[in-house]
């Protein structure tokens, strides 16, 4: 499989998050473009998922831990494990998650 990122056209999944959305056999790739202000209600979810802030400025809490990351920070989150966030600042995200999230195809 070889894909051109900037071939893929992006889904806005809730207000304010525009990601290109790539799936695999076992796992999903999500690349967003978040705006400022825009949240991620506390949610979970069977999937293991590993976020990197590729820019900007994330507030984010798990399981009950708020912290702000930036470029560079990634955070591991495990299944079933409650999890929000909100952009401090407009935002490019990388999400992956294992096994692939169904409910984004």
């Amino acid at each position: 499989m070889h894909i051109k990122l900037k071939d893929v056209a992006p889904k806005e999944i809730m207000p304010g998050y525009r990601g290109k959305l790539i799936h695999t056999q076992n796992m999903s790739l999500a690349f967003w473009e978040v705006e400022k202000g825009a949240e991620v209600p506390l949610h979970s979810h069977m999937n293991e998922q590993v976020m990197q802030v590729l820019e900007g400025s994330f507030e984010f809490t798990l399981d009950g831990h708020t912290k702000v990351y930036g470029p560079g920070d990634l955070v591991v989150i495990a299944p079933h494990l409650p999890h929000s966030g909100k952009a401090l600042t407009d935002c490019k995200l990388m999400d992956a998650f294992s096994p692939t999230r169904e409910e984004y195809k």
